[in-house]
């Protein structure tokens, strides 16, 4: 948006470390806790430990800025039709072989030349007003690895009236939930698959923490909605999607939102086809036999399968072609013919407004 670079120190002390008598230190901020040694830097290629103090080389150092609807993040149920002002540094704790973001993502770990933009939190906020958004989303990468930015651009963000979303692995530690509870109104997190060799084959990571990290959000108070990307022969199993299904409508419920998200090559993995709608199809099915009330499907416009309906009545509730909406909420978030109240944040007060582009 704007090509100014601004003076301030992108290093930061790491706000969760614990040092250790060698001048090793602990990270505390995602699952991985990596003990990183003297000179060394932790799995998310940002955090280096500096002469027994680990601090934080991405603060403010944003590579990339977007201002993007918030339907694509994806998060359907909070406040439909608006924009969110949408920022990432590098560095990521995943390493997905299928990564859309990879060069961003993995840009520290693998000496990338990423061009960046010196960002402090007072003018992520200014440009996110300036811009006419309603919210700041950290995204495009792992936003715990730029924790401390996010927290101090929270806090500012909220003073100005904004809502805060991150788009996450879910590999927050629970301190780090601690921390964000207050700053934080909602996350998509992906739930990558239900199994555990996936997430370490393929992403370098495992399952359990992802889940927990889910659970300490949503006690928090945290708006979530789920996304798993469907990816051919590697997670697209029924018996799995029906497990995963399962665990998230006993855990969150069935009015939690969750996304299926068809998968296109990409990274490491370009010789996987894109994901067969069929397959999409059924995943969106077994979501449904499960009891989630709000199962969409992302990436795959032909299918149709991004409306919200009343989880009473089946009313259409938002419809949606692509980034564009037009709500039929009442002004207090409610289903017109049954009064039942859509699940989520900031629905009533969007569609008293009328935002968003309307359909059609």
């Amino acid at each position: 948006m704007h090509s100014t670079r601004e003076s301030r120190s992108t290093t930061v002390p790491t706000i969760l470390a614990t040092t250790s008598p060698d001048g090793s230190v602990r990270c505390g901020v995602c699952a991985h806790r990596c003990l990183v040694r003297p000179d060394r830097h932790g799995i998310c290629g940002v955090r280096v430990n500096e002469g027994g103090t680990l601090v934080c080389h991405a603060y403010g150092a944003v590579v990339a800025i977007g201002l993007d609807p918030i339907e694509k993040k994806p998060l359907f149920h909070v406040a439909p039709g608006t924009t969110a002002y949408s920022i990432a540094t590098a560095g990521c704790p995943f390493h997905c072989v299928f990564c859309q973001n990879w060069e961003i993502a993995q840009g520290p770990r693998l000496g990338l030349d990423l061009p960046t933009r010196i960002l402090p939190p007072e003018r992520v906020v200014a440009e996110a007003v300036s811009h006419g958004a309603g919210s700041v989303a950290y995204t495009y990468v792992e936003p715990t690895v730029f924790l401390e930015y996010a927290l101090d651009t929270g806090r500012l963000a909220r003073e100005a009236g904004l809502r805060n979303l991150f788009i996450t692995d879910g590999y927050a530690t629970p301190e780090a939930v601690d921390l964000l509870a207050g700053v934080l109104d909602a996350a998509n997190v992906d739930l990558k698959s239900f199994d555990d060799g996936f997430y370490r084959k393929l992403c370098g990571a495992r399952l359990a923490p992802v889940l927990e990290s889910i659970v300490a959000m949503r006690r928090a108070g945290i708006w979530l909605e789920l996304t798993t990307l469907i990816i051919p022969g590697r997670n697209d199993d029924e018996g799995q999607l029906r497990a995963l299904t399962r665990w998230i409508v006993d855990t969150l419920g069935p009015e939690a939102p969750w996304h299926v998200s068809r998968f296109f090559p990409a990274h490491r993995m370009l010789d996987v086809p894109p994901t067969p709608l069929a397959t999409l199809r059924r995943a969106a099915e077994i979501g449904r036999e499960a009891g989630i009330a709000h199962v969409y499907v992302g990436n795959a416009p032909e299918l149709g399968l991004e409306d919200t309906r009343c989880a009473g009545c089946g009313r259409l509730l938002i419809e949606r072609h692509g980034y564009r909406t037009r709500s039929h909420l009442t002004g207090d978030g409610r289903c017109p013919a049954c009064g039942r109240a859509l699940a989520g944040r900031d629905l009533g007060r969007a569609a008293a407004r009328q935002v968003g582009v309307p359909c059609g």
